[in-house]
């Protein structure tokens, strides 16, 4: 299972948003991938993050490379994620 992988759910595990979920739409560089939550529901808007500030789970969508944040929320839809979204997770120190 490749951990960093556009579609991959991830914990943000650092800042004000720690404990949220969020999902890799882009690969910026080894360093850095573009994430959203979307914000309407988990409150993770779309941003560049530090792979170090992101704990990968096992579970993934099918999307698009830059998918918008409508198709990203109609994705975890049809795979029945949207409440697995909205559940917070105690972060996990470094």
């Amino acid at each position: 299972m490749p951990a960093i992988e556009i579609g991959r759910i991830c914990v943000k595990n650092s800042g004000r948003l720690a404990g949220r979920k969020c999902v890799i739409v882009d690969i910026i560089d080894e360093n850095f991938v573009l994430v959203t939550g979307p914000k309407d529901v988990t409150g993770v808007k779309r941003k560049r993050s530090n792979i170090k500030h992101l704990i990968p789970t096992p579970e993934k969508i099918d999307i698009r490379r830059g998918a918008s944040d409508e198709e990203v929320k109609d994705a975890l839809e049809k795979a029945g994620k949207l409440e697995f979204m909205k559940e917070k997770v105690a972060p996990i120190a470094p």
